[in-house]
């Protein structure tokens, strides 16, 4: 073992011990939390339209700051890219971190320099419980990948402007500089398909031992790795990798074809960061769940998610929520966000500590005929079958066929790119359909109403949505393909890739 390996356990127990403390008070936390946001921007230009210096409760709060999306807070964020201070938050904001929205086109979210640690600090907790938890050091002595976007800055009034990933690629510790890779030169590489190959270039030969990502463009990396070392398993190319850290959309549709790919059920370790914070990290191998983040200077609301587009839906801190039922995540953070809708459906998995998992989100739900299928249910009815089935899912979008031709009854159109592939696969729609109609007593109904058939798949060649996703300039970095739509336009576009 090597000398970061060795000081790491000691820190490790350090960091656990505050993260106990921080899990036994998360309630006291949080209304801390409340008192220091709204006391810190009570003379912004938001603080002040909303009546801040009047707010001493949840319940004033609520009465003066209503739920608010990007486009709501466009006018305030667009006096912000402008230059002008004090505006959301006190000051200007460190960075804007530039994304893409389903609805808004590019957002730019700003970070400021009070919220930026906390990126780091929640991600740098991730490791440290890890090892705590397990006693598995050793990768700290060796190369660690962050597969993310370029760490190349635009400037917008004086504020830096750029990535998430690439944002948090200038704050790596200096202790894991040595370690990092790929280098500066290759994270700049613009085009995702030239940055692939030359991080496979640069980390084939090194011994890596932690790899980081969404997964699907792990898995990209993996792919290629394995095709430039003559067919071998990751394990092969890197004895040493132990642990695999992603975040960004649900592992489990990947999880079979990752550890193929690998050679072995590697350790995983889940987080939840977004530009507007980070949220929450799997802080054990062993119990279901990731630890919420609630001493990191986000203020978290919830609202039930089937009342979400309610007119006066219920609202409630983190005191008040119920386990096992889906919410709407509602943000208040310390760059400057209030009342806002981060799009994210959770689920407590437990109040002590308090964990949740992410089941998808608000506006990627099917409810053509009024059935409100979502996210978690279809992975879950999918990924069940698949497993029972030792079939292997890539990747896959579903979509409503409202107007069949024919005068045939509408259906759920699942478009599904398989590794392997069942041998009868209508009977597997057939099988995905029973187990969906388990998950949604609506869609049940609708099923066994006859207002719906069953769900049809369509079988897609290999490499569709890489291909798709490079059609739409939308390859690699956060980029994220929609799980759920109520419209065809991604149905549409997949159409030339079926088999």
């Amino acid at each position: 073992m090597g000398l970061k390996a060795a000081l790491s356990k000691p820190f490790a127990a350090i960091i656990n011990s505050r993260l106990n403390k921080i899990r036994k008070n998360a309630v006291e936390l949080q209304q801390k939390t409340f008192e220091y946001l709204v006391g810190q921007a009570k003379n912004t230009a938001f603080g002040k339209a909303h009546h801040f210096d009047e707010i001493d409760t949840y319940d004033d709060f609520q009465k003066n700051v209503p739920v608010y999306d990007y486009e709501d807070l466009r006018p305030y964020i667009d006096r912000v890219i402008k230059g002008e201070e004090n505006v959301l938050w006190p000051g200007k904001p460190a960075y804007l971190a530039k994304t893409s929205g389903t609805t808004s086109g590019v957002k730019y979210i700003p970070i400021s320099k009070e919220s930026m640690p906390e990126h780091i600090k929640a991600a740098r907790n991730t490791l440290l419980s890890y090892i705590y938890e397990t006693g598995n050091a050793d990768f700290v002595d060796g190369k660690m990948i962050f597969l993310q976007g370029s760490p190349v800055m635009d400037v917008k009034a004086g504020i830096s402007v750029g990535r998430l990933s690439g944002i948090v690629a200038h704050h790596v510790p200096a202790y894991l500089q040595k370690n990092r890779l790929p280098s500066y030169e290759v994270n700049c590489i613009e085009d995702w398909e030239q940055k692939v190959d030359a991080i496979v270039a640069e980390t084939k030969d090194q011994d890596m031992r932690l790899i980081s990502g969404i997964p699907p463009w792990c898995q990209m990396y993996f792919d290629r790795l394995s095709a430039v070392s003559g067919g071998k398993k990751i394990k092969d190319i890197f004895p040493n990798f132990k642990l695999f850290v992603h975040g960004g959309v649900n592992f489990e549709p990947y999880r079979a074809r990752t550890e193929e790919s690998i050679g072995f059920a590697i350790d995983a370790i889940e987080t939840y960061p977004a530009s507007e914070g980070f949220i929450a990290f799997q802080d054990s191998q062993k119990e279901k769940g990731l630890l919420l983040m609630v001493d990191s200077g986000i203020f978290y609301e919830f609202i039930p998610s089937d009342e979400f587009f309610n007119k006066n839906p219920s609202r409630i801190s983190l005191k008040d929520i119920e386990l096992d039922k889906n919410y709407a995540l509602i943000l208040n953070t310390s760059a400057g966000l209030w009342g806002y809708s981060l799009g994210d459906t959770v689920k407590f998995v437990s109040k002590n500590p308090y964990k949740i998992v992410v089941t998808g989100r608000i506006k990627h739900y099917i409810s053509a005929f009024g059935e409100h299928v979502i996210g978690e249910e279809v992975e879950q009815a999918l990924m069940g079958v698949a497993n029972e089935q030792g079939l292997d899912i890539i990747e896959f979008t579903v979509a409503p066929q409202v107007n069949p031709p024919k005068g045939e009854l509408p259906y759920h159109e699942w478009f599904i790119e398989f590794g392997k592939a069942p041998k009868d696969l209508a009977a597997f729609a057939l099988q995905v359909d029973k187990a969906l109609q388990k998950k949604n007593i609506y869609y049940f109904d609708l099923i066994t109403g006859n207002i719906l058939q069953p769900l049809r798949i369509q079988s897609l060649k290999k490499d569709t949505f890489i291909n798709y996703m490079r059609s739409q300039g939308k390859l690699g970095g956060q980029n994220k393909v929609p799980r759920l739509a109520n419209d065809r336009k991604i149905a549409d576009g997949l159409k030339e890739y079926i088999e």
